[in-house]
């Protein structure tokens, strides 16, 4: 994978960066992949709308303008932009005793957000902060989404059910599905257990089989043919027509109501940000194509613009649409583009056929949706190789599950800082040796072994910085008064401290002073010529150029004739 040089250069906004050039030869490849992504993605974002508690519509309207913006102005080849469970479930979370469940002010606030959101996402653009995305670690993520998984999957229940269902919360939410458990609907847990076996099925036959496509279409046949209304099926009933109006949101836009809205907009674009980056990264580096990530965050703040003006709501990178579109064989948002021209199509011939859909075909497709993102297997191949970032994820996942989404992402964020300062706080530092067979090789502190009579050489593996400045001081002086022979002089091997800031500085100039009470020589070897500079003025009159060695070997020389030549 490499990146986009270009994207250092300045504020230009480049275009057509994943459609340009287009390969003729793979034409039609691109356009069959971008029919298959709309008869799986169509059903799917249906769906998408019982999690976000927007009207189905809004689902088509996420593959429209906000799919067609980031085919213009993204720098991905491959990202498919649209409707995402994780961000939907942030929106209904963020917006719980806000305003009422799918009514004209709740898709109002949607479409705030998704102004927000692409603020965010524009600003990170402008400050340079795509980087932001490596701090959400793959561990939290991954838990992240295993709660999600959860409590999307555990919403759809009561529409698989037939029953009202209702509550606020994971919790509350099963509870009244156990207490309505006799207001069941026969007819409509069997659509349901059909959609989920044709789904299932074609998935384990062929991925490219549009199994939600071909469960859809059957479905909306026998709801029409069979009159499933009149047998207590709820359907979706009348839909919309025509392509969606450009406005801005009607809602009073106070500044108050801009403060509410901003931490969960900003746990929306955490995940946009996150989840989108290491998707373009992913199928960059597979294909060794050009990428640039703060390209990308123009074309998802962009699109999530339209989003708020086409009445829709926020919309993500989505993994599995990607997926999608690999599999069928394209490779560039011309595939995406196709997906556009065919929802211009639905939304203009075919929402009527679509009344007749069942409720509990959306909530089937949702429902698998929601088991899909748990991630068993990558939960226990971290509790496997990294125990401690398991429980991080765990924490992680019941906090989505039990307490809310948005406070779910928001811990993730939290959790990922810790464990990254958490590797910081207490570095395996090390002390050097050398022999025969092995050559320069680390042994733990505790050894106190000398590479020489005399000699310690002692490797801090991290960044000295106010967490890790007692470690220091405590090792070293450890390691002095405590040595199986009198210490003479004691060597820091700077090759893994890239910089030291005030707290480190005030510990390096106080162990001078200490050390040189205890008769031991402080010198430094393999230093970055940064730090080397930054030394020399910590240590100011304390240590000269001559306490600078180049490598181990000329410290061990120096050592052992005491004047010799040093570099």
């Amino acid at each position: 994978m490499t990146r986009d040089p270009d994207a250092e250069k300045g504020p230009r906004i480049p275009l057509l960066q994943g459609v340009l050039p287009i390969d003729r030869s793979a034409l039609t490849s691109e356009i069959v992949a971008g029919l298959t992504l709309a008869a799986l993605a169509i059903p799917e974002v249906m769906g998408y709308t019982r999690i976000a508690g927007t009207p189905v519509i809004t689902g088509l309207y996420t593959l429209l303008v906000p799919m067609a913006l980031f085919a213009v102005f993204g720098s991905s080849r491959h990202l498919v932009v649209g409707a995402d469970s994780a961000t939907a479930a942030i929106l209904a979370a963020g917006l719980v005793g806000v305003a009422a469940t799918g009514s004209d002010e709740y898709l109002a606030l949607a479409g705030v957000l998704a102004f927000l959101a692409a603020a965010f996402l524009i600003l990170a653009r402008v400050l340079g902060l795509g980087f932001l995305a490596d701090f959400l670690s793959r561990a939290v993520l991954v838990g992240f989404l295993t709660g999600v998984g959860v409590q999307v999957a555990l919403g759809q229940i009561a529409g698989m059910l037939g029953v009202p269902g209702g509550g606020h919360g994971t919790i509350q939410q099963v509870t009244n599905d156990l207490r309505q458990l006799g207001q069941t609907n026969g007819t409509a847990i069997t659509i349901s257990l059909v959609v989920l076996a044709i789904i299932v099925g074609s998935k384990r036959i062929s991925r490219r089989i549009p199994g939600p496509l071909i469960a859809v279409v059957g479905a909306l046949v026998a709801s029409w043919a069979l009159d499933l209304e009149a047998r207590g099926v709820h359907l979706l009933g009348a839909i919309p027509s025509g392509l969606p109006h450009i406005a801005l949101p009607q809602v009073d836009w106070s500044f108050d109501l801009i403060q509410r809205l901003v931490p969960t907009a900003f746990a929306m674009f955490v995940v946009i940000l996150a989840q989108s980056a290491a998707t373009s990264r992913a199928y960059a580096a597979r294909y060794n194509e050009r990428f640039s990530e703060d390209t990308d965050l123009v074309g998802l703040g962009l699109a999530n613009l339209g989003a708020g003006l086409s009445g829709t709501f926020v919309v993500n990178g989505s993994p599995t649409k990607t997926q999608m579109v690999d599999s069928a064989g394209g490779h560039s948002q011309l595939a995406q583009i196709t997906t556009t021209l065919v929802t211009v199509l639905v939304l203009l011939f075919l929402t009527g056929t679509l009344a007749y859909m069942p409720d509990a075909v959306l909530s089937a497709i949702v429902f698998l949706i929601g088991v899909e993102l748990i991630d068993v297997a990558g939960m226990r191949k971290i509790f496997v190789q990294r125990r401690s970032e398991f429980w991080v994820a765990a924490i992680t996942t019941l906090t989505v599950v039990f307490v809310g989404v948005e406070q779910g992402i928001l811990l993730a964020i939290v959790l990922s800082l810790v464990d990254h300062v958490r590797h910081g706080y207490r570095p395996k530092n090390a002390v050097l040796v050398r022999d025969a067979a092995k050559g320069w090789h680390a042994e733990p502190v505790a050894t106190r072994k000398q590479a020489e009579p005399g000699l310690v050489i002692y490797r801090f593996t991290h960044s000295m910085y106010y967490a890790n400045a007692e470690q220091l001081s405590n090792e070293v002086l450890d390691l002095v008064t405590h040595a199986p022979a009198p210490v003479s002089w004691l060597c820091l091997d700077g090759s893994a401290v890239d910089d030291v800031d005030f707290t480190a500085e005030e510990t390096l100039q106080s162990l001078v002073g200490v050390l040189r009470e205890k008769g031991v020589r402080l010198v430094a070897a393999q230093v970055r010529e940064d730090v080397r500079v930054q030394g020399r003025r910590i240590l100011d009159r304390q240590v000269s150029e001559d306490d600078f060695y180049e490598t181990l070997d000329d410290v061990v020389a120096a050592y052992e004739g005491r004047g010799a030549a040093r570099s």
